[in-house]
């Protein structure tokens, strides 16, 4: 279903250029043989593909976080307890994420799909493709297409697939039906080995692309590859016979059912992710909280960051990651911290980090104690300001904030409850420039080398069914799974497909992955419905929660580096979220301690009750709506050739 997408390809193609013979052109035909001669035309059509990704309700606020990944067993939609945002309740229409006008995650994904078509299709007419720039740039279009591909199959299941651009005559491929999602995935795995043969690795690519994480190569290419094939060879909620008009005989099932192509995939996978570990080794950084600084202070020389591919934001234009999956930062705070400017009354759906994301709370007493990533990845905390009119109370207490008066300004860490657990992996004081609005421009993060190394060894067991491939390629399956948790500070453990499923929520907290491994092992029902009795058990102190602590104690210290104008205050001690925790011998409330409860408001009321805080609602079948909808507008203009299963 293409048609109101068509012009907007078109339009981009034409207005992308501005040689005066590409506007002198007769024909259509004419025009692109004009545009795809020249590198430099062609290199423009591209950048109409990325045009798609900055717009409202496309992966600038809506395809990066918060909404399409969540919840999971460690990852919780703040606004769940609307229907609208909760991943398991959605029906079609939700107004939020699809409007009448075609500014919906859908339809900016099928443009995205079509101006890749047309830059291929020009490519391969009239391009020299025995240059290495033509080379490059159609590789990096069959990889964009590939990548827009594996979005809406995550999101919808099956979809259209449509490989060729519409030329103005051909109907079947201006109204494209939706169809088994593997034929989409056996023209990727194509497309995808293709990209990986035209394209260098990063450091030899032409032009601007070259050692930018922005653009892909060789390595973004063999990755999702290896991504692709773990979701092919893996479960999914499928219709049990694919039925034109819909049906609702759907069950969890492998997408291949020849148990050899199962392998002769997990083979596919090892290859790709050996082709990289061989030739970019380099790339995994020394300190997991480095990973995350680098998106945040815009370091995107690839030889320098573990990101493979981060889809790129302009500096003071698009782009609400940070400002979707960040930290908690309060309203009363911008103009405050450091590296952020006032932009206005700072009303909550203009908050510089709205958080979408929150931390299921059983998730933090999974990690060992040990474990480095625990307090980059959770956050008990939130930004908070004090401008001393008393307009925000801090319950100021002088030896709480020592060195200021009660009507001084200061900003300060607030202590959250157990619902309100934060991502800590993006921070506004991480950033090393100001933004206003909520547009932080902080590259969307998409592919890391990390993840190679645990695809790696997931693929050489063969995954859930242990249908392990024949061939590593020299390389050890249980090095690439302890230098991740090496680098954790936790001793090694063995490769079983238990210890992936624990590794990967560790190491991938936050970043758009848990919800879709779950979905490809067949655990995300198993998974929520477990982690929803736990976080019950934890409220209520209950099984291995028994003898929780019920409160936290902790002390701040002065740190006004992260102020841009009065005192800031940051904890150097926090204690009381460990089970075992007890309350600190040096507590003082004469020497700055605070207490506070963790679990009870101040009128003893739990913060966390089964009619309020959820991972799904009561009744729902959680495999039944794996999928998000086709939203009734889409489905409304695709003249009887898209609908939707799963009880939709």
């Amino acid at each position: 279903m293409k048609a109101k997408y068509i012009i907007l390809s078109l339009l981009a193609l034409t207005f992308v250029a501005c040689e005066k013979d590409f506007f002198e052109t007769d024909s259509p035909s004419a025009m692109d043989e004009a545009v795809f001669k020249s590198a430099d035309l062609t290199q423009q059509a591209i950048g109409a593909i990325y045009n798609t990704f900055g717009e409202d309700k496309s992966f600038r606020n809506r395809l990066c976080g918060g909404y399409v990944a969540m919840n999971t067993d460690i990852e919780h939609c703040s606004k769940s307890e609307d229907a609208e945002y909760a991943a398991y309740n959605m029906t079609g229409g939700t107004g939020n994420l699809s409007t009448s006008n075609g500014k919906d995650p859908w339809a900016y994904l099928n443009s995205a799909i079509e101006r890749a078509n047309v830059v291929i299709d020009g490519i391969r007419a009239h391009s020299d493709t025995t240059d290495a720039t033509f080379k490059y740039l159609l590789g990096e279009a069959l990889t964009l297409r590939a990548f827009c591909y594996l979005e809406m199959v995550k999101l919808w299941g099956d979809v259209p697939a449509s490989f060729e651009s519409f030329n103005g005559h051909n109907s079947e491929v201006l109204y494209t039906k939706k169809q088994d999602r593997n034929v989409v995935f056996d023209q990727l795995r194509i497309d995808l080995n293709e990209a990986a043969r035209l394209m260098p690795w990063s450091a030899q690519c032409p032009g601007n692309a070259a050692n930018y994480t922005g653009r892909p190569s060789k390595a973004l290419a063999l990755g999702l590859l290896a991504r692709m094939d773990l979701m092919y060879a893996g479960l999914a909620m499928r219709p049990d016979v694919f039925t034109e008009g819909g049906t609702k005989a759907c069950s969890v099932q492998y997408n291949v059912k020849d148990a050899g192509m199962r392998q002769e995939l997990y083979q596919e996978a090892v290859w790709a992710c050996a082709q990289i570990i061989k030739q970019e080794d380099y790339k995994f950084k020394d300190k997991f909280e480095d990973v995350f600084k680098d998106l945040c202070q815009d370091v995107t020389d690839y030889s320098k960051s573990e990101w493979i591919w981060a889809l790129p934001f302009l500096d003071g234009a698009r782009g609400q990651v940070l400002a979707l999956t960040g930290n908690k930062m309060s309203t009363n705070c911008p103009g405050a911290l450091i590296n952020t400017i006032s932009f206005g009354s700072g009303n909550t759906n203009n908050a510089k980090t709205q958080a979408m994301i929150e931390i299921v709370p059983t998730f933090y007493y999974a990690y060992d104690k040990a474990d480095k990533r625990r307090d980059i990845t959770i956050l008990p905390w939130t930004w908070e300001y004090d401008d001393g009119s008393g307009t925000a109370s801090s319950g100021f207490v002088a030896e709480t904030f020592p060195g200021v008066a009660a009507t001084d300004k200061k900003v300060y860490q607030k202590q959250s409850n157990i619902s309100q657990l934060y991502l800590g992996k993006l921070r506004v004081e991480w950033m090393k420039r100001s933004y206003s609005s909520n547009e932080d421009a902080i590259d969307m993060p998409v592919l890391r080398y990390t993840d190679i190394l645990l695809m790696f060894a997931e693929a050489a067991i063969g995954s859930r069914e242990g249908n392990a491939p024949s061939e590593l390629y020299g390389i050890k399956k249980e090095d690439c799974m302890d230098r991740v948790r090496a680098r954790a500070g936790l001793a090694s453990k063995p490769v079983t497909f238990e210890n992936i499923v624990d590794e990967r929520a560790f190491e991938f907290c936050g970043e758009n992955l848990r919800k879709y491994d779950l979905m490809r092992w067949g655990l995300l029902k198993e998974k929520l419905e477990a982690a929803q009795q736990a976080v019950y058990d934890l409220q209520n102190n209950k099984g291995v929660y028994t003898g929780r602590p019920d409160s936290v104690w902790y002390h701040f210290t002065r740190n006004d580096s992260y102020a841009q104008s009065g005192a800031a205050y940051v904890f150097d001690r926090f204690v009381g979220l460990d089970k075992d925790a007890v309350r600190p011998a040096e507590y003082s409330k004469e020497d700055g301690w605070v207490a506070k409860s963790f679990f009870l408001d101040k009128d003893s009321v739990l913060y966390m009750t089964e009619t309020k805080w959820y991972l799904y609602k009561e009744g729902t079948n959680i495999d039944m709506h794996q999928y998000w909808p086709i939203f009734d507008v889409n489905i409304a203009a695709s003249n009887g050739t898209l609908w939707n299963d799963y009880e939709y």
